[in-house]
């Protein structure tokens, strides 16, 4: 009997953009992680290698730089996937007034 294995529940933070396709390349997220632009639980990051859980709240600059993207960890995994796949990993948590 073959068992599953285990979940992923916690990655580096730069792997985690790459995977979610928030960047092209690994450097890219690295850049992108360690520019202070990123927040971890309200926690500003400036290091690649800060570790993401399932369930944390990020907070990104968007494409435009105009303004941020708030989305929560759903899922993590080991390899870079279709973008359909991709967006499972994260929801966009809604704007509050």
């Amino acid at each position: 009997m073959t068992q599953t294995p285990d979940p992923i529940m916690t990655q580096r933070l730069d792997l985690w953009l790459l995977h979610a396709r928030f960047g092209r390349s690994r450097g890219i997220c690295a850049k992108i992680a360690s520019g202070g632009h990123v927040r971890i639980n309200r926690q500003r990051v400036t290091k690649a290698h800060a570790q993401v859980h399932v369930g944390d709240i990020l907070t990104l600059p968007s494409p435009d730089r105009q303004t941020v993207i708030v989305i929560r960890v759903v899922a993590c995994t080991e390899r870079r996937q279709s973008a359909p796949l991709a967006q499972l990993l994260y929801e966009i948590v809604p704007e509050t007034v």
